[in-house]
């Protein structure tokens, strides 16, 4: 096999950033200091918008104090709603399908207690096998709250090759059984992209509501939500949207649902027009605001504002065009080094197909855990996945093809020069 030389591809890697579009977005990100970041896809770094923007917030509650909730810029009161709608571009949705709200998990509970009906045969909850585990335990919570049995309503759809789901399982698991299918937009592990409309079509084909974690998609992939008709949606903001450490969540209801009572009812959900009136008799918001529970962070929220003027100003389809020329580069490198030959023996456990490829890749290895602490030695700030994964996700906004270019040599010579086995010559790995 011909391997690629490292002279020239070192130069092709520079002549895409000179000609990259997004190139002047790096400089508004902070990037520790000598590393290679890689690892966007757990936490997205801080962009100085998002810095003022927390500043900002912080001068309103110091200066305003509790006025702020109505004259701040934008009102704290409603700013659930304006990150909404500042958000939907993105997902392909109405403004007011879109609140920000609460967490990843909290939204779950909300949005499958919301739309989890069991009744007469159709008591189960479809999902996959390789599910992120808080959705998991999310499911099995509801169905035990609706008096049912985990092991006996959750459908687990097995994978056929241990890093990716056949759509085609997943339809045929559609029964008249099922009372609501809840999946991944992209598979944690492998980076595998679910055909979200296909299988949208399908569930309602039967009668079955469907709604997807968008956590690993949303702000790297583009999504046309009210287009194809999905029920509803969960997704973080502290991956590719770079709320912070523990950002807030954010919800997406279909307007056909509008009026839905949530399952979750609390006072900030409540119409805002009414919401001081103080009634006991609930009047919920007459869009995606009524799924919200409690007040909204005002810290955590204001560094997403300042993060979405830096995706409003870069359009994700550029975003997602980059983000497919960076993995693709990276698989090209990988495969084109001789690395998935020995005595490398990577595997590339992410699908080639764009339209099944989100926004990582995983690279797979028998010393895949050591290999990732190596990378980590090296300043390659990446994450490991057990049993044999390391994720590997390129950032449009702030992370170079050069530095594509170099993680691929780093994951060569570790190999070379046997780094891999001195980190478990050290004890690092257990």
């Amino acid at each position: 096999m011909t391997t690629l030389d490292p002279v020239s591809t070192r130069q092709h890697a520079h002549g895409l950033d000179e000609n990259d579009p997004l190139r002047q977005f790096r400089k508004r990100f902070y990037v520790p200091p000598g590393t290679t970041y890689l690892d966007g896809n757990s936490l997205g770094l801080l962009s100085r918008e998002a810095e003022r923007s927390v500043f900002d917030a912080l001068e309103s509650w110091k200066t305003q104090g509790i006025d702020g909730w109505l004259a701040a810029d934008p009102p704290w009161f409603t700013l659930g709603e304006q990150l909404g709608a500042k958000m939907a571009p993105l997902i392909g949705a109405a403004p007011e399908s879109v609140v920000v709200t609460g967490s990843t998990t909290v939204n779950l509970h909300q949005a499958i207690g919301s739309f989890y009906r069991p009744a007469g045969r159709r008591r189960k909850i479809l999902a996959t096998g390789l599910d992120f585990p808080s959705d998991v335990y999310a499911m099995q919570s509801q169905i035990r709250l609706r008096g049912g049995d985990p092991e006996r309503d959750l459908i687990l759809v097995p994978s056929r090759d241990g890093r990716t789901i056949s759509e085609d399982d997943l339809i045929a698991a559609m029964t008249d059984e099922v009372a609501l299918t809840m999946l991944p937009s992209v598979l944690y592990r492998s980076g595998q992209l679910l055909d979200i409309p296909r299988l949208t079509t399908a569930a309602h084909e039967v009668g079955i509501a469907i709604g997807f974690d968008c956590a690993h998609s949303v702000g790297a992939v583009p999504h046309r939500f009210d287009e194809w008709g999905i029920d509803f949606a969960v997704w973080c903001t502290y991956k590719h949207l770079n709320s912070g450490p523990g950002g807030i969540g954010a919800l997406y209801v279909n307007p056909s649902h509008f009026g839905t009572v949530p399952a979750l009812a609390g006072w900030w959900g409540f119409r805002r027009d009414r919401q001081f009136e103080m009634a006991h008799e609930w009047d919920g918001a007459e869009h995606a605001g009524a799924f919200q529970i409690g007040t909204i962070p005002l810290l955590s929220s204001a560094a997403l504002l300042g993060s979405l003027a830096i995706f409003e100003e870069a359009g994700i389809e550029a975003i997602r065009a980059k983000s497919l020329a960076q993995t693709d580069f990276l698989i090209a490198l990988i495969e084109g080094l001789g690395l998935c030959n020995a005595p490398y023996n990577y595997r590339i456990g992410t699908p080639r197909n764009h339209a099944q490829r989100g926004g990582h890749v995983a690279i797979e290895h028998d010393e895949a855990i050591a290999i990732s602490l190596a990378l980590k030695q090296k300043r390659f700030i990446v994450d490991f996945r057990k049993p044999d994964v390391v994720r590997l996700a390129p950032i449009a906004l702030y992370t170079t093809f050069h530095e594509v270019w170099k993680v691929a040599h780093a994951l060569r010579e570790i190999i070379n020069t046997g780094a891999y086995r001195q980190v478990e010559a050290s004890g690092l790995v257990t």
